[in-house]
């Protein structure tokens, strides 16, 4: 709701009084402000922060005395945007195996569920300032899958680096060819499997059994999902591997959502009855594999165009690249998928998907003032993040990767650059 007057930013200041000191004030005067919320974008517009939460929104709201000002002069402010799924917290070097820490092998019992990545979340890694200086800040961070095509659980990180991981929790499965080699070469077998499992997690199977897949924990871990306690994703391309999926999801009533759908448009009106979203890779527009071969760039602009809400994954190594995220979006939109459609796949779409849009995904009153102020369209890898708060606390613009920049682009004096003192981080 838009508003000239101070009473909501005071109501909200009394509700938030228990927030971190750290938390600061402050007014953006003037901004283009792209609330990715019901209001839809806002022309010359000031949003208010107090206390770290988003107080009021609306045109010449007053300062109180001692509030920093910003003067927008018209540019685009947005929430932080989403970096999609991937190990960002969890992962620095991805082919150094002692800090990659996102994927299981057990031999004696790969199927573990209750395996959760998000115990494992470095909020001091070097890649979230990486990250946070191109405007994302919040991120799903999930498991890969290693000895089990059930990955285990994961949970929606922000890039300041909390120390923890907000409370939701998803569960990361994949199907189709791509781990037949989990399933004993068949992605039939995948069902199989499944289907014991889920009888395990039920009750139905004696733990005693012999045959039995999961451990107690996998079996309680697996049993909450299935009650509802958070979202099944579920990485997979292949328009028949979707449809089966939707099947099993309506007969065991599991939400899920799709990671990768290549071929997800086939199912678009399935997938939007079910209400299921999608996380795409838009950059996947030919087959790399014989589940891609329905491959397409417009894959997004068909699936919005059913009603499905879309959002976006990177193919590769997301961890390093969660910045690229941004031009997927962009590409949707030169294939046909509406600006503020693409929008909020970076935005409130993975929000709701993941069970946070409480806090982050929009501007709005009472949400974390995780904010972004860009020197141009977002959506457009030509323009960059001007400045950066997060929880109301401007963001330093600064990573491992511009520290070396300055330090090695400095003029050489009488020793080598290697030897020059760098400044001390502030990130």
């Amino acid at each position: 709701m838009i508003t000239r007057s101070l009473r909501p930013a005071l109501l909200a200041a009394a509700l938030l009084a228990t927030l971190p000191a750290a938390a600061q004030d402050l007014l953006v005067r003037g901004a283009t402000v792209h609330t990715a919320s019901a209001q839809g974008t806002l022309a010359d517009t000031d949003v208010l922060v107090l206390r770290g939460r988003i107080a009021a929104i609306g045109k010449n709201l007053g300062a109180p005395a001692g509030i920093s000002v910003v003067q927008a002069n018209g540019q685009a402010l947005t929430p932080t945007l989403f970096g999609g799924i991937s190990e960002l917290g969890a992962e620095e070097v991805s082919g150094v195996e002692a800090t990659a820490d996102s994927r299981l092998r057990l031999e004696d019992q790969p199927a573990r569920p209750e395996f959760d990545l998000s115990l494992a979340f470095n909020p001091d890694s070097l890649l979230l300032p990486v990250a946070r200086a191109e405007g994302i800040g919040f991120s799903a961070l999930a498991p890969n899958p290693g000895g089990s095509f059930i990955a285990g659980q994961g949970a929606v990180i922000r890039t300041q680096g909390d120390s923890q991981p907000l409370a939701s929790r998803q569960l990361y499965l994949s199907l189709g060819g791509n781990v037949s080699a989990q399933s004993g070469q068949s992605r039939a077998a995948q069902w199989m499997l499944l289907a014991q499992m889920v009888e395990e997690a039920r009750g139905n199977l004696p733990a005693s059994s012999p045959h039995a897949l999961l451990s107690p924990a996998g079996r309680k871990a697996l049993a909450s999902y299935l009650a509802g306690n958070g979202r099944t994703m579920v990485r997979v391309d292949r328009a028949s591997d979707i449809a089966q999926l939707l099947r099993w999801a309506a007969r065991e009533k599991v939400r899920i959502g799709i990671v990768g759908g290549a071929e997800a448009w086939k199912q678009a009106d399935a997938l939007a009855a079910a209400k299921v979203p999608v996380f795409l890779e838009t950059l996947v527009n030919l087959p790399a594999s014989f589940d891609q071969l329905g491959a397409r760039a417009d894959a997004a602009a068909l699936l919005a165009a059913a009603g499905v809400e879309v959002s976006y994954v990177l193919n590769g190594d997301g961890a390093h690249n969660a910045r690229k995220l941004r031009q997927s979006a962009g590409n949707a939109v030169a294939q046909g998928l509406p600006w503020e459609t693409a929008y909020a796949g970076l935005t409130s779409v993975p929000a709701r998907a993941l069970g946070v849009d409480d806090e982050l995904g929009s501007i709005a009153i009472g949400k974390r003032a995780d904010l972004v102020l860009w020197d141009g369209d977002p959506l457009d890898v030509a323009h960059v993040a001007r400045r950066v708060w997060m929880g109301g606390v401007e963001q330093a613009l600064r990573s491992r990767q511009t520290e070396l920049r300055d330090r090695y682009q400095a003029p050489a004096g009488s020793q080598p650059r290697a030897y020059l003192q760098p400044s001390a981080p502030r990130y």
